[in-house]
Order: C-alpha cells, then sequence, then structure tokens
C-alpha cells in the first residue's frame, strides 16, 4: 500500500510544482482583475461537473464494483461492465456538452449571476467556458481508466495525468501573443490538456489489456448495484460542489478580484489535499477492499490507522504554515507582475481562512475508506449533506463582511464538521477502529507542529529588517528550510523517545 501511495504522491507533486509554474504565469499575465475572474469561472464550472459525476464519486462505486467482478466472474464480465459504464458515460458527457454549448449565456448567468451586470465580464466568460467545457467529456474518459488501472494497483497513469493540464496550459501561456488575449490562450490549453490526458489513459488501459469498447448496456444486477451504490456518492459528491459552486457564485457579487483571490489560494490550499489526502484515498480504497473481500478485517482497519496516521503526519505543518505566514506563501509564489501587493493580502486572508479545515479534509479521504470499501456510499452521503448545510449557511452570514475570506472559512467549517460525523459513525458501527499507535503518531505530530511554529516565529524575530528585506522567493524558502528542519527533527526525536515506528508498510 505505501508503495502506491508513493508512487501517486510522487506523481501529485510533480503535478503540483508544473501546476506552480502555470499559476505563476495566469499571475504574472492575468493578474487578479476581470480577465483571471472570467477563466477562474469557466476553468471552474467544468470541474464541479467533473468532481461531482467523476473522481471521487465515480471510483468509490465503480472500483469496488470492478474489482468483485473481475475476481468472481472473470475478465470477459469485468470487460463487458466497464463496455457499458463507458457507453452510459459517453451518452451523459455528450447531451450534456451540447446543452452547455447551445446555451452557454444562460449557464452563465445561472451559476455566475454576478457577471450580468458587467457585459464585458459576461461576453468573456461565455467565451471561455465554450473552450473549456468539452475538457469534462475527455476528462470522463480519464476517470473511467484512471479506475480500471487503480483497481489493478496500476496507478502511475492516472496520477501523472494532471500534469499534461499543467504542461498544455503552460505552452499556451507562453504563446499568448498568438491568442486573443492570456485568458483565451489558458482557455484553450485546458481543452488540449483534455485531449492528451484522455490519450495517456487510453494508452495506458490499451497496454495493459484493460481497454474495453463501449457495449450498449444490459440492465442486469451488476449494473444496477453499481447504480446503486453510484446515485448516492454522486448525491454527496453534489452537496460539496453545491457548496464550491455557492462560492464560485457569490464572488461574482464581489469587487473585482474575488474570484482571482479564491483562485490563488484554493491552488495552494490544493497541494496538501492532492500530494496526500487524493494519494491516500486512492490507494487505501482498493487496499481495504481486498482485504475486507478475503476476511481480514484487521487488517483493513489497520490500513486505514496508516493512512489516517501518515496523511495527517504530512499535512499538520502545511496547515501551520497557511495559518501564520499566508502572505510569505501567497508572495513567494505569486507576488510577481500583475499580481500586486493587495491581491498578495486578499489572496493570504483566503488561504488562512481554508487552513482551518486542511486537516479535516485530509482525513475525510481515509474516513470514507471504511464505508465504500464495504459498498456503504449512503453514509457517507448523510454526514456529507450535513455538513453541507452547516458551509452554505455559514457562507450566507459570512460573505458580505469578510468577502472570498469568508466563503472559505465555511468551507472549512463544514470539512470540520464531515470529518467529526464520519469519524463517529465509522467507530460507532465498528467501520473503523483507531489504536494506541495511531493516537501516538498523532501526538507526535503536533508536538512537531508546535516546534515548527516557534520555528517561524523565531526566524522572522531573531532577523527583523534584514529578512523583510529578502525578495519574496528567498523569504520563502528560509521559512520552509527552517519549518522542515525543526518539524523533522522533533518527530524523529519524539518518536525514538516514545519508541513509535515511523516505518509504515
Amino acid at each position: 500500500m505505501i508503495r502506491g501511495f508513493v508512487s501517486v504522491s510522487l506523481w501529485t507533486l510533480i503535478s503540483r510544482i508544473t501546476g506552480f509554474l502555470r499559476d505563476i504565469l495566469l499571475a504574472r499575465l492575468l493578474g487578479a482583475g476581470l480577465m483571471m475572474d472570467a477563466f477562474a469561472v469557466a476553468f471552474r464550472l467544468p470541474n464541479h461537473f467533473r468532481a461531482i459525476f467523476g473522481e471521487g464519486a465515480f471510483s468509490s462505486a465503480f472500483v469496488p464494483a470492478y474489482t468483485r467482478i473481475r475476481t468472481q466472474a472473470g475478465d470477459l464480465a469485468s470487460r463487458r461492465f466497464q463496455g457499458e459504464v463507458l457507453a452510459l458515460m459517453l451518452l451523459a458527457q455528450g447531451l450534456l456538452l451540447v446543452l452547455v454549448l447551445a446555451f452557454t449565456p444562460g449557464f452563465i448567468r445561472l451559476l455566475a449571476p454576478g457577471f450580468a451586470a458587467s457585459g464585458a465580464a459576461m461576453g468573456l466568460a461565455v467565451e471561455l467556458t465554450r473552450i473549456t467545457f468539452p475538457y469534462l467529456a475527455l476528462v470522463s474518459l480519464v476517470v473511467l481508466w484512471t479506475g480500471v488501472l487503480n483497481a489493478e494497483k496500476r496507478f502511475a497513469a492516472g496520477a501523472a495525468a494532471p500534469v499534461l493540464l499543467n504542461l498544455a496550459m503552460i505552452s499556451t501561456l507562453l504563446l499568448a501573443g498568438f491568442f486573443a488575449s492570456g485568458a483565451h490562450a489558458a482557455a484553450w490549453g485546458v481543452l488540449i490538456a483534455g485531449v492528451l490526458e484522455a490519450g495517456l489513459l487510453m494508452i495506458a488501459a490499451f497496454r495493459a489489456g484493460l481497454l474495453a469498447p463501449p457495449v450498449w448496456p444490459r440492465w442486469n444486477g451488476e449494473l444496477a448495484r453499481f447504480f446503486r451504490a453510484f446515485g448516492p456518492a454522486v448525491i454527496g459528491s453534489a452537496g460539496v460542489q453545491i457548496a464550491m459552486l455557492a462560492d464560485t457564485i457569490i464572488v461574482t457579487f464581489l469587487p473585482p478580484g474575488g474570484a482571482s483571490s479564491l483562485y490563488y489560494a484554493d491552488r495552494l490550499y490544493q497541494l496538501p489535499i492532492g500530494v496526500i489526502a487524493v494519494a491516500a484515498g486512492t490507494v487505501l480504497l482498493p487496499e481495504m477492499s481486498k482485504r475486507l473481500a478475503a476476511g481480514d478485517e484487521p487488517g483493513a482497519h489497520k490500513a486505514q490507522n496508516q493512512s489516517l496516521a501518515i496523511s495527517l503526519m504530512l499535512a499538520l505543518p502545511f496547515t501551520a504554515a497557511f495559518l501564520f505566514i499566508p502572505e510569505a506563501i501567497i508572495a513567494g509564489f505569486f507576488g510577481y507582475g500583475a499580481f500586486g501587493e493587495e491581491a498578495v493580502r486578499s489572496s493570504a486572508a483566503v488561504l488562512a481562512a481554508y487552513a482551518w479545515g486542511l486537516p479535516a479534509v485530509v482525513a475525510i479521504r481515509s474516513l470514507v475508506g471504511s464505508f465504500h470499501a464495504r459498498g456503504d456510499t449512503r453514509t457517507p452521503l448523510y454526514a456529507s449533506l450535513t455538513a453541507i448545510a452547516l458551509n452554505l449557511g455559514l457562507k450566507l452570514l459570512l460573505w458580505r463582511d469578510y468577502g472570498a475570506a469568508g466563503l472559505a472559512f465555511a468551507t472549512a467549517m463544514g470539512a470540520i464538521a464531515n470529518a467529526l460525523i464520519l469519524a463517529a459513525l465509522a467507530i460507532r458501527q465498528k467501520k473503523a477502529r483507531p489504536d494506541g499507535e495511531l493516537a501516538l503518531q498523532l501526538w507526535v505530530a503536533l508536538i512537531g507542529t508546535i516546534w515548527l511554529v516557534a520555528a517561524l516565529l523565531l526566524v522572522r524575530e531573531f532577523y527583523g529588517a534584514a529578512f523583510s528585506a529578502l525578495p519574496a522567493y528567498l523569504k520563502l524558502g528560509v521559512y520552509a528550510v527552517a519549518g522542515a528542519l525543526a518539524y523533522g527533527a522533533i518527530v524523529l526525536i519524539c518518536a525514538r523517545i516514545a519508541r513509535l515506528s515511523l516505518r509504515f508498510r
């Protein structure tokens, strides 16, 4: 399991690094104004639908079903099941794409109503959405073939695919002079990336002998069982995306730069989520499914506890950094060119607000494994919808006074509620069994985080004015080195004192 975790994490880290290069180019070219706001909305809209119907929701239903069919009924049955799901996916995505392209202005008015007051923003958002939205259909194929490969513990291609999005966008942004604007260049990069990602996963599935053609579906027991699991998972994902969609809608009513601040802060916030949480969830689900299918309940609990320990030990340093030095982080990555001091301050406030929920978001990916590996997608649905109700209520209360930062804080509180509900239900239903080793590992991580914060504050105070005069990227580098050394040293010392093994398998 750990080998798969490292593989996914490594590719995700490469994706995040290239993503930062992409976002630095975006910040330099578009800054935090109208063009960036319009692109941020056009980029987020297909990703909302992708997150609802693909990724977590699809994998949580498809991977256990595909694994079970392949194990119990053989290769031919699993290929037919894959082909039936592919045919239904193509039909659904084709219909959605036709509707969105035909009625894009109405679609934008519905999902980004604040743009209606600005003809320039509205027109640009419509143009960019028509370019980016076909990405959804292409990346849906990526999600399907990634699920097939993940079920066979082939994680590399699916984890590497997002790198192509960043490289494609970097390429088009560097050639922005050949497009109508920098925003158009970014949008075309998204579409080109969809073609490249789908091609990569198709080739990977073909080379593994796992590629199946679309097959007209028969409503048999397996397909019906898949949709009984997929339906609640989609509703649960839709709940999360409704909350994020509320962000997209509300920020269009904020002054120019609101959507941009949310976008840039979210890109940094997604770094630990992608490198840690997504990797943990991707690897844990097939691992727990396999152990439970073999009747190894203690092994499944052990795998989940290790996933939680690794995830939280890696996430807590990010949480501390986002809370205590958000301006240094934003300035170090994006504070150049058209991205001025006001953009740095507003984006830093959003990043700090997001940070409160980061440990919860990371833990959720491991906690839902308790349910999804057993084919239970309903319980996480109820937990998600309860948390989303809190999230939406807080957004409505906070957005007028606190702007984009208020929206981010509401998201964080919703994630905390979701994680607490999932943990309580999993323990109550005996689907999770935290042990003393997990508790000790988390205490060690917490002590290390306290020392990390102390190191960050000491660096700033010790160097004083000389430190403040450093270029933003050097300042961030000093913080990163000091924090990493402090955290790593204290964790190793505490683990040795407590005779705690940090060798995860």
